[in-house]
């Protein structure tokens, strides 16, 4: 099945409608998450496509909490005194390298993008009932690698979530992000 709708729908679904996915969803005991490997250019239809799938979820019992990594970014660097003028500003003067380097260290030690999605969690969230969607990961692009990300969540994130992932497959456990950077063989979660 190589059509992510099909992926979505016929695969994935069933498994999140499950009374307890976490066994089947993730690669790892304390790694209770999957990836969900899509065409970038197909962002717009699947983020209509994962709103359809939280409502049939949610009619079918099930708690969906969709956590968008482009808020978490915009959080990151507003703490940081960030917008978008500053963003220009010093990509202006100091160049687009140095830009997402500052980017990267913002999201790694200042305002850490794990804590970011952490908080995000409902407190009370059960692993029978709850489920996580982190969306929006090509806001991302090309300041922070997502396999970062999860490793990072690895302890943390005690319920399924799926992180929509805008790219390609390489490999068993490579994908290219956006299908534009080299692969990261390093995804240890099961890639949809």
């Amino acid at each position: 099945m190589s059509d992510w709708r099909e992926r979505l729908t016929q695969v994935l679904e069933p498994l999140l409608r499950q009374p307890d996915p976490r066994q089947q969803l993730g690669a790892y005991h304390d790694m209770p998450y999957a990836i969900f490997c899509y065409p970038p250019e197909a962002e717009f239809d699947l983020r209509q496509q994962i709103a359809l799938l939280r409502t049939r979820l949610e009619q079918a019992g099930k708690r969906v909490k969709v956590i968008s990594l482009a808020e978490c970014l915009d959080e990151a660097l507003a703490a940081e005194g960030m917008d978008t003028e500053a963003l220009v500003a010093a990509e202006q003067s100091v160049g687009l390298d140095t830009t997402v380097l500052t980017i990267f260290q913002i999201l790694s030690e200042y305002q850490p993008l794990d804590e970011l999605v952490a908080r995000r969690i409902p407190a009370d969230a059960d692993p029978r009932r709850d489920l996580v969607f982190i969306v929006r990961v090509g806001a991302l692009f090309p300041m922070y690698r997502t396999s970062a990300l999860l490793e990072q969540l690895k302890g943390k994130l005690q319920i399924p979530a799926v992180l929509f992932y805008p790219g390609e497959t390489d490999g068993p456990a490579g994908l290219r992000f956006m299908g534009v950077l080299d692969a990261d063989p390093n995804y240890r979660p099961k890639i949809f």
